[in-house]
């Protein structure tokens, strides 16, 4: 067997090192296009996971390689003069040129062939290694191989707008520092740390308009240091910075589709680029490797094929994963400005938890003392803001109150819309609704939603949702709400929505979005454009005229009228997961050419003539909400600015909280999955048009509801699935940090609650020794 590895960077000498390793009888060979000493960057990170990899597959390596690091265990962020340092992180960092030696010695040691400024024309890999079974591309983020290959690949790759270069410098450091700094043109970022005695990286990052402001496109590398010298002058403490193939660039994500074409495998950065901030390209690429290596050892002899495929498996979603968090932690740094009027310590936090991967919970086990003074400053700004003192009781962030005009809830926690398609078809709530609703009233959520209920019957996703369009609707939901209101501190919000295209469908444990089985009872559909949701299945909508638009305003009119007399304490617009307001917004489903299409401004102007018209009869002292699909994700479909223009439009007609969805607009989306994985939009609405905001999406725990909270990325967060098993969410979350309120608990319960603290502060120290007793050292710095 003979693998030819194209790349000597760490992933492709440890592929090579673990295959020979485990089998001398191969034939292992190593073409690299620069020489052996030769090295760009300064060093690389690792966590003590890896470490404990490199002990399990190669010791001689590990021994080598763990004298060789600087270990550290504080993060410090340095913002407006103050430091606020997070212990308990664990990593460490060695020379990019010591671990390239340390694997280059031990290919030699077992036989590896290696050959130095080695140019591989891509063109003519099938001849030049025509006796190769396997041809390992690790030839880097600028991959030749790749892009020779790329109707095979696949790849895609986006250049991310922010500046960046790497330089070195001689001041020592014993932490990982991010040294932020406000300067004439704007923002920018050091990252820093130590990865040998007296020998420190600094990544300086920054956006466009700060680069450009500095004019460092007119400065060769000696200019730029000199300039970053001095703008960096009390950080460097007197020491310089040092060059490597400092230029300034782009960081371009990259992503391929297929990982392997006949024998060709792709690895490392040419593969999948990490961002810098999480620190795990190094990681990524040494994790990819033994991946490789263990499939190749299995399969290849048998079928490479097989053995390519075992590698794909086993990688693809972890890589994604650190990927995805990378891709979260970058688009942070591409925006910090808009966390920068923030309080020291809220900002530390934001930089701590900024991948969403570290939480509030995370943190209270690393460092309970810089979670304790980030509170304090969380609940000094909350006193000033609403005078509600929290400084003695310390519920956490979650357990706050909060209020929108005359609203004011108990707490941050609200039990999302989710459709029960219960009703038995005349859009009539019953027992289960009641059930449902009054019953999760009593888990201590601040708030509780509605499924989306229909103005009409022709509003309908399903003839099992509920409606507001006649009397005995109307009665039915005031004894819920009635019901809620007499037996728990939660408050109760309608939602109300037109499913428009989406309408006339089966039940959703059906076959979901598709036509009703009976032909015969399906409904006429509008929508802003006549384009169906799926193509030769569903019904074409038709596009929705001005008689229609006039009709449907009404119904929502005389919901909402209804709304009020049966006592909610809120209502909202549904203008998201393309239901009518949604198709008007998206510009992927209207296609307009009067004024209701075409620029945002137009296909705002539907949705915007219906809330206002709901807000002029709906009571002065309520507040009203608009939820809104945050992106579509599909290309060519709704922006962030977009997002940003739809939040201003309904804040100046007179919405009081915009509820941050996204997607289910088209059925070929293509979502980033993840925890937390819609906050991102929500945040962008809470720190540029600074708009009350509510999250969705994937959040599941108390830590991730305090961490949103406490870093700014909403000020409500609602919480869907996690409900529908446990509708005590909010009561166990109380339990688990200690925040007492009697008032949250209906009488008859007392004794469990008693019990659920008592249990709680139990488990909670348990928990906290077994984790302090754990070995150290299990975290990155990758927020």
């Amino acid at each position: 067997m003979k693998i030819t590895v194209i790349g000597g960077g760490p992933g492709g000498l440890y592929t090579a090192l673990l295959t020979k390793k485990a089998r001398p009888d191969w034939e292992v060979e190593i073409f690299e296009r620069n020489q052996a000493d030769d090295t760009f960057g300064f060093g690389v990170v690792f966590s003590d996971e890896t470490l404990d990899e490199f002990l399990s597959r190669d010791k001689p390596v590990f021994d080598r390689i763990k004298d060789e690091f600087a270990y550290w265990d504080d993060v410090a962020v340095h913002f407006k003069g103050q430091e606020m340092r997070c212990a308990g992180n664990g990593f460490c960092g060695t020379s990019r040129h010591t671990l390239l030696r340390i694997l280059q010695d031990r290919c030699i040691e077992l036989g590896v062939k290696m050959e130095f400024g080695a140019e591989i024309d891509p063109a003519q890999l099938n001849t030049q290694f025509a006796d190769s079974d396997v041809i390992v591309a690790g030839d880097g983020i600028n991959s030749a191989i790749r892009d020779h290959h790329k109707e095979a690949f696949q790849p895609s790759t986006t250049w991310k707008s922010n500046r960046f270069c790497w330089m070195g410098s001689t001041r020592p450091m014993g932490e990982f520092n991010y040294f932020f700094r406000e300067t004439e043109h704007g923002q920018m970022v050091a990252h820093c740390y130590q990865y040998e005695k007296d020998h420190s990286t600094w990544v300086f990052e920054m956006d466009e308009a700060t680069w450009q402001g500095h004019g460092f496109e007119e400065f060769d590398e000696e200019g730029s240091k000199a300039k970053l010298e001095e703008i960096f002058a009390e950080e460097l403490m007197g020491h310089p910075l040092l060059l490597n193939r400092s230029n300034w660039r782009n960081f371009p994500r990259i992503f391929c589709e297929n990982w392997y074409t006949d024998n060709i495998v792709i690895l490392g950065d040419a593969k999948a680029s990490a961002h810098f901030s999480i620190g795990s390209g190094t990681k990524l690429a040494m994790e990819c490797a033994i991946a490789l290596a263990d499939a190749l050892l299995e399969h290849a002899e048998t079928d490479v094929q097989t053995a390519f495929k075992a590698y794909d498996d086993a990688r693809r979603t972890p890589c994604q994963i650190i990927q995805h968090n990378a891709d979260v932690s970058l688009a942070w740094f591409e925006h910090m400005n808009r966390s920068w009027d923030m309080d020291p310590f809220q900002f530390a936090m934001v930089v701590m938890c900024r991948a969403k991967s570290i939480t509030y919970d995370n943190l209270i086990v690393r460092d309970p003392e810089f979670v304790r003074k980030a509170d304090d400053e969380w609940y000094a700004r909350h006193l000033a803001e609403t005078g509600e003192d929290l400084t003695k009781t310390r519920p956490t962030p979650m357990f706050s109150k909060f209020k929108l005009r005359d609203m004011e809830l108990m707490n941050r926690v609200v039990m999302s819309p989710m459709a029960q398609y219960s009703c038995d078809g005349d859009g009539v709530p019953n027992d289960w609704h009641k059930v449902h609703y009054v019953s999760h009233a009593q888990g201590g959520t601040g708030m509780i939603y509605t499924e989306m209920t229909c103005p009409s019957a022709d509003a309908r996703i399903t003839t099992g949702c509920p409606g507001m369009w006649n009397d005995e609707q109307e009665a039915a939901w005031k004894s819920i709400v009635d019901m809620i209101h007499t037996t728990s501190v939660a408050k109760v919000t309608m939602q109300i929505g037109h499913a428009g295209r989406k309408g006339s469908t089966q039940l959703g444990w059906e076959k979901m979005d598709h036509p009703i089985a009976d032909e015969g009872a399906n409904w006429p559909l509008v929508s802003a454009s006549p384009i169906p949701w799926f193509d030769g299945i569903s019904q074409t909508p038709a596009e929705l005229d001005r008689a229609g638009m006039d009709r449907i305003k009404a119904d929502f009119v005389q919901a909402t009228e209804r709304a009020a007399r049966a006592g909610f304490d809120m209502i909202e617009l549904h203008c998201a997961h393309g239901y009518l307001m949604a198709s008007f917004l998206s510009p992927l489903t209207n296609l307009r050419t009067d004024n209701y299409g075409g620029s945002v401004e137009n296909r705002l102007r539907f949705p915007l003539e219906v809330f206002a018209a709901m807000r002029a009869v709906w009571p002065a002292e309520r507040p009203m909400a608009v939820r809104v699909s945050g992106t579509d994700w599909k290309d060519g479909g709704l922006t962030e600015a977009d997002l940003i223009s739809i939040a201003e439009a309904f804040r100046d007609a007179g919405c009081d909280l915009i509820d941050v969805s996204a997607g289910q607009t088209v059925p070929d989306q293509q979502p980033v999955y993840g925890r937390m994985f819609q906050a991102h939009l929500a945040e962008a609405v809470r720190n540029v048009p600074k708009i009350a905001t509510m999250a969705v999406g994937a959040i599941t725990e108390a830590a991730q509801v305090n961490t949103i909270l406490h870093t700014r990325r909403a000020d409500l967060v609602a919480i869907g699935r996690p409900h529908m098993w446990n509708p005590y969410f909010t009561h166990q979350a109380a339990a688990w940090y200690g925040a007492i309120n009697r008032e949250a608990w209906p009488k008859q319960y007392e004794s469990g609650a008693i019990q659920a603290f008592r249990e709680a502060e139990k488990n909670r120290e348990k928990m906290l020794e077994l984790q302090r007793k754990a070995k150290p050292g299990r975290h990155s710095h990758n927020g």
